[in-house]
C-alpha cells in the first residue's frame, strides 16, 4: 500500500503507512533532534501539528514513562525515513509504533524527510495531510488539504489544558508557592521549578485573577503550547491584571506570546517558524549566544533595538534569534515580569537556557523582600 503525504501547495511525497493507517491533518513542522522524539510527541505544543523528524533513523531507543512531557501524545501526524525495527535500550519499555497506534497516530515512512524538510524551508509553513488506504485522487487529497484548518486564527488552550488544579511539590524546603498557568505545559518545567524549592500549583487555563489572589501565590507562570496567540484574550487579561497587582511572572513560549499581547504589542504569524534543538538567540543583557530548543510559528511585535514604554512603565528587549531577528525575550523595567520565546525547560536538550529558572526565583526573592 502506498501512502502520500500532500502539502497545500501541492506538493506530493510518496511512502509507506506507519502505524496507524487513515487520514490526518495539521501544520506541517519539522524536528532536527537526533534524539528526544518522545518528548516531542508528548509535548502538547505539537498538538494540530504533523511533526517531521529530518534525522533518518527514529524509534531505536523506544518509549518509556519518565521521558514523557504529558498524559498522551498530541501530534496529529508522524513522518520518518527509516522506522527501527527493533527496539534496543535499557529504559525502554514499549516501542515508538506501538504508542503511536495507541494514541491513533497516523503515520508515514519511507519519505525522503531532508528533502521535504528544505522544501518547508524555502515555501515557508503550510498545512498537510497523510492519507494511507484513500481511493482519493491527488487532485481530491489536495483540495481536501486546502480545505482543513489552518494555525491562524486557532484557539486549542482547552484541549491541552488540565481539567482541575494539582501540585507538584518542591524538593526539599518548599521556598515559594507559584501557579503555572496551563496552556499546554510540558511535564519538565515544574520538574525544573520543584528542584528549586518552588511548590508548583498547575491551573486550569480558565482559572481567574480573583482565584490567584485567593490561592496566596507568589507568582505566576505562564507556559508553552499550542495555537494562535491572538486568540487568548481572556488570558491576557488575566495577566494584565497581574501586571498591576506587581505580581512577578516569567512566560516561555506561547507564555512569551502572550506576555507580549498584555503590554500591548501586536503578534504575527512567521512564514517559516522556529522548529528544533539547534536556534541561536543573543541574550542581549550577558552578551553570549545560547543554542535554545523551540517550536513555535508566532512571534512579538516588539522593538528589537532596544526598549520600549509601557502603560506598566518601561520594559527591555532581552533575546533576538540570530537567524532572522525576530524578537526572543522581554523584560519590564519597573515590575517582575519576563519571558523567552524558547523552551529553558529543553528535553532532551540543549540546557543553555536553563538558568532562566534561577533568574525567576531572583525574581521572587526580590519581590518577597519589598
Amino acid at each position: 500500500m502506498t501512502a502520500y503525504l500532500v502539502l497545500d501547495d501541492g506538493r506530493i511525497f510518496e511512502g509507506e503507512p506507519w502505524a496507524c493507517t487513515g487520514e490526518t491533518f495539521g501544520e506541517a513542522v519539522f524536528s532536527t533532534g537526533m534524539t528526544g522524539y518522545q518528548e516531542t510527541l508528548t509535548d502538547p505544543s505539537y498538538h494540530k501539528q504533523v511533526v517531521i523528524m529530518t534525522a533518518p533513523h527514529i524509534g531505536n531507543t523506544g518509549m518509556n514513562t519518565e521521558d514523557e512531557e504529558s498524559r498522551r501524545i498530541w501530534v496529529s501526524g508522524f513522518v520518518v525515513r527509516n522506522p527501527s525495527p527493533i527496539v534496543s535500550n535499557w529504559r525502554a519499555q514499549r516501542s515508538l509504533e506501538d504508542d503511536l497506534i495507541k494514541n491513533g497516530v497516523v503515520g508515514i515512512q519511507g519519505v525522503d524527510t531532508r528533502a521535504l524538510t528544505l522544501h518547508l524551508r524555502d515555501r515557508g509553513a503550510m498545512r498537510v495531510g497523510i492519507f494511507s488506504g484513500s481511493s482519493l485522487s491527488r487532485e481530491e487529497m489536495v483540495v481536501k488539504v486546502r480545505s482543513s484548518d489552518q494555525m491562524s486564527g486557532a484557539y486549542l488552550a482547552n484541549d491541552v489544558s488540565t481539567a482541575s488544579e494539582y501540585v507538584v511539590p518542591a524538593q526539599g524546603k518548599t521556598r515559594f508557592k507559584v501557579a503555572a498557568l496551563d496552556l499546554g505545559i510540558k511535564a519538565a518545567t515544574p520538574r525544573n521549578m520543584s528542584a528549586r524549592g518552588i511548590e508548583v500549583h498547575m491551573v486550569p487555563v480558565s482559572t481567574t485573577f480573583a482565584e490567584l489572589q485567593s490561592g496566596g501565590y507568589d507568582g505566576l507562570f505562564l507556559s508553552n503550547g499550542p495555537g494562535d496567540p491572538s486568540t487568548m484574550n481572556s488570558v491576557v487579561a488575566l495577566v494584565r491584571q497581574a501586571l498591576e497587582a506587581k505580581m512577578p511572572i516569567f512566560g516561555i513560549c506561547f507564555g512569551h506570546q502572550i506576555l507580549g499581547r498584555a503590554l500591548g504589542f501586536d503578534t504575527y504569524k512567521l512564514r517559516f517558524g522556529h522548529r528544533g534543538i539547534n536556534q541561536p538567540v543573543m541574550n542581549k543583557e550577558k552578551n553570549r549566544v545560547e543554542i535554545t530548543a523551540q517550536n513555535h510559528g508566532f512571534a512579538v511585535e516588539a522593538p528589537a533595538d532596544g526598549d520600549f514604554t509601557t502603560v506598566y512603565g518601561a520594559g527591555r528587549v532581552t533575546h533576538i534569534c540570530l537567524n532572522d531577528g525576530v524578537v526572543e525575550g522581554l523584560k519590564l523595567l519597573e515590575r517582575p515580569a519576563f519571558s523567552v520565546q524558547y523552551h529553558p525547560e529543553a528535553a532532551a536538550g540543549p540546557h543553555d537556557a536553563n538558568y532562566l529558572f534561577d533568574d525567576f526565583v531572583e525574581m521572587l526573592e526580590n519581590n518577597a523582600t519589598r
